[in-house]
């Protein structure tokens, strides 16, 4: 199996227990995540030539997946200032 760029641990490598944490934790972001991965492989599958799609579908799962990068960036900032104030 290749290794996939992007993968959240890749993008937040200080954050891998915090991300493991999270998705044990709290659904809405393991949904956030999940959405990420299956996005993530998607743009894979189809960089690499195994699926097929339209320059502009590329392009709108590329837009999605930085925006749910955004969105699970701030969770974990959130969740690390928690942690610092407890």
């Amino acid at each position: 199996m290749s290794h996939t760029p992007h993968e959240l641990a890749d993008e937040f490598p200080d954050a891998v227990a915090l991300i493991h944490q999270l998705k044990q934790d709290d659904r809405r972001f393991a949904g956030l995540a999940d959405d990420h991965h299956r996005i993530n492989r998607e743009i894979h599958r189809i960089e690499i030539g195994v699926d097929a799609a339209a320059d502009e579908r590329l392009e709108l799962l590329k837009k999605q997946r930085l925006a749910l990068l955004d969105e699970i960036g701030g969770w974990l900032s959130s969740a690390a200032r928690e942690r610092q104030l407890s």
